[in-house]
């Protein structure tokens, strides 16, 4: 393959993100991707076919309802797109190296094995997986980065690779989103009597606790999102709080849920502004959970004022401070890297993916135990 521009390095960048129907036909096989994946349906392997089959018919329904809302499909491939040529742009200043940007879907097109073939066909010479999840989890950044690697043993796709596993804190992140949570705040503050209080609702996705207990850093990484947001506000005594949405199954699951909060904030008489801390895209649970499921209750409620603050997308700050964190891990020098370079999690979240590197080079005796 003729490359135009010679002696240039040439870096891919993949892009994570969950992926979303792309007409109303594709909302079962999108249902059936997720909830056959063992990452998420974490049940034996001969059971997990029939029943996340049996889930994803059952969620058909109300998420064709959902999806409907939005005009019969998820924005998110035309957004993380965007996303994607917008950090191509921010990155376009170093003479030495020719950036591309990949998006790679985990559950509906482009899928991993369309991503992973197209990087092959550009020609790298090494790759940066980039999530675009600030926290990691092994249901989202875990869950792509096993789904990629098989990706590249199929296409036989083998460069240097650098995996960024997560972001949660990064300081140009974090600015970046409190500059969207200073404007929500003012606006709304601007709408509501002097007398009535605002609090901040931080709304991430839920997780079952029990992938929490079995080492999960997700839950740990959130607080930490939402203190450094907090930390850049200009708001002294923010009223706030960190809850979580989106709970899909019967097992309990990591609290508060942002319905009590909702009912919680009702109960105080208090308005909301609910800022999705866990989503760097408008998607179904953003413009739908939030901007209308959520806004219904609280209105039933009778809450004195629903405010939201919105995702990211391409905002300018956001992208700049994402091409800063792709430099920074691209010069790392590590093929596994945190945003800070070593591990960030504390000792009991064995699932963060320093702590199974580390693990798996001790078992093979490359890292000595201490004496």
């Amino acid at each position: 393959m003729s490359r135009l521009t010679m002696g240039k390095r040439r870096v891919a960048i993949v892009l994570f993100n969950l992926g979303g129907p792309d007409r109303s036909e594709s909302v079962r096989p999108f249902l059936v991707n997720l909830f056959t994946d063992p990452a998420i349906l974490r049940v034996p392997g001969f059971i997990r076919p029939w029943l996340g089959r049996l889930i994803a018919w059952r969620r058909t329904k109300p998420a064709m309802e959902n999806y409907a809302v939005l005009g019969g499909k998820s924005p998110l491939l035309e957004l993380t797109e965007e996303q994607a040529r917008s950090l191509e742009a921010a990155m376009a200043d170093d003479p030495a190296t020719e950036i591309r940007a990949f998006v790679c879907m985990r559950y509906w097109h482009p899928l991993s094995d369309a991503a992973a073939r197209a990087v092959k066909d550009w020609a790298p010479d090494e790759v940066l997986l980039l999530p675009l999840y600030p926290q990691f989890s092994t249901t989202t950044t875990g869950s792509s980065i096993a789904a990629w690697d098989e990706a590249c043993r199929k296409a036989g796709l083998s460069v240097p690779t650098t995996t960024l596993c997560c972001w949660h804190s990064h300081g140009g992140f974090a600015a970046a989103t409190a500059a969207l949570v200073q404007g929500a705040h003012d606006r709304a503050r601007a709408e509501l009597p002097a007398d009535v209080p605002l609090r901040v609702l931080f709304s991430a996705h839920g997780l079952p606790e029990s992938i929490i207990a079995a080492g999960d850093p997700y839950q740990w990484q959130v607080e930490q999102t939402v203190a450094a947001v907090v930390g850049k506000l200009a708001i002294e005594g923010l009223d706030h709080i960190v809850c979580y949405q989106s709970r899909v199954t019967p097992q309990k699951w990591i609290g508060p849920s942002t319905e009590d909060e909702i009912e919680r904030a009702a109960h105080d008489k208090v308005a909301i502004l609910i800022c999705p801390i866990a989503f760097v895209s408008e998607h179904s649970e953003t413009l739908v959970e939030l901007d209308v499921e959520y806004r219904e209750e609280a209105e039933k409620l009778g809450i004195p004022g629903y405010f939201r603050v919105p995702a990211q997308n391409s905002d300018p700050c956001f992208i700049a401070a994402l091409a800063d964190i792709a430099r920074a891990a691209l010069g790392s020098g590590r093929a596994l890297c945190s945003f800070a370079g070593g591990r960030q999690c504390p000792k009991q979240h064995g699932d963060c993916p320093h702590a199974r590197a580390t693990a798996a080079q001790r078992a093979v005796g490359a890292v000595k135990e201490p004496a």
